[in-house]
């Protein structure tokens, strides 16, 4: 800063008398005067780590930014990008917990956790969990039932409504199970919200010969591959756009959702999307 001060007053003023006031040698001046004006050696990676974070929508870490880099052909270290990204400003959003709470008390039969948290698979269709979320827009709230593939992570049908109804939820694992084939059937997890107890959404299991699996009361965790979507969704894309009305809300939605599943890279996936 000292620097810059005595560049930019040298022309009005006498040097000996800026450094002096300055208490800057002669040689430190001209020292940091060369290195300020020497061309900036990192100008292209830094071109580079802003081009992939704002082509993420600025949702990625470290991390991610350097899995885009390397695939780029660039040739860098994580440390070096993690520096970089503070020179430039540029953080992705912490994730923050505050979920929709369906449970509504002792209502219908609760199932046993068959899942167990054991949400690896390795093969599609096997394994789906689901549950609902909650969003404010404008004076309105607005619910969320998507059905996400523990294979890899896509998100296979999702329905919105302006409360969280059986019939919301129901409609969204209609349209998952609509794109089975006839020998695949997956279990299909859930909390045990009172959507999840009702007749009509265990009769549609039963009907498409699905077996229905449910976290232990109070224990978010066992359904955590469904809240972590959640909270990439509000942070990576509700948080930082803030719809104010329905329609950029439901055109915010879609596009988040398209791009989750067609471009957003994913650590689990060995840093590639769902397609």
């Amino acid at each position: 800063m000292k620097v810059r001060a005595v560049e930019d007053l040298k022309a009005h003023h006498p040097l000996p008398l800026l450094l002096q006031l300055a208490g800057l040698p002669r040689s430190t001046f001209y020292d940091h005067r060369r290195r300020l004006n020497r061309s900036d050696t990192r100008a292209g990676i830094k071109a580079a780590i802003r081009g992939a974070f704002e082509e993420a929508k600025s949702s990625y870490g470290h991390r991610r930014i350097l899995a885009v880099l390397l695939r780029q052909g660039w040739m860098v270290s994580k440390k070096t990008v993690l520096k970089l990204m503070r020179e430039l400003g540029l953080q992705c959003p912490v994730r923050r917990r505050k979920r929709y709470n369906s449970f509504r008390g002792e209502v219908g039969e609760a199932s046993d956790n068959v899942l167990n948290r054991q949400f690896a698979t390795e093969s599609k269709n096997t394994k789906w969990v689901t549950d609902v979320t909650e969003f404010n827009v404008g004076a309105s709230k607005v619910y969320l039932s998507p059905v996400l593939d523990l294979h890899d992570n896509r998100i296979i049908a999702s329905t919105v409504g302006p409360s969280p109804s059986v019939k919301m939820v129901t409609d969204s694992l209609r349209m998952a199970i609509d794109t089975l084939t006839p020998d695949e059937k997956p279990l299909v997890h859930s909390d045990q919200g009172f959507q999840y107890r009702h007749n009509l959404w265990r009769d549609t299991l039963t009907t498409a010969g699905l077996a229905q699996s449910m976290s232990r009361k109070g224990t978010c965790l066992d359904n955590a591959a469904m809240e972590g979507f959640f909270s990439h969704l509000k942070e990576e894309w509700y948080r930082i756009q803030k719809p104010s009305t329905l329609d950029e809300f439901h055109t915010g939605l879609n596009n988040y959702l398209r791009w989750w599943n067609t471009t957003r890279i994913q650590q689990r996936l060995g840093y590639l999307s769902p397609d």
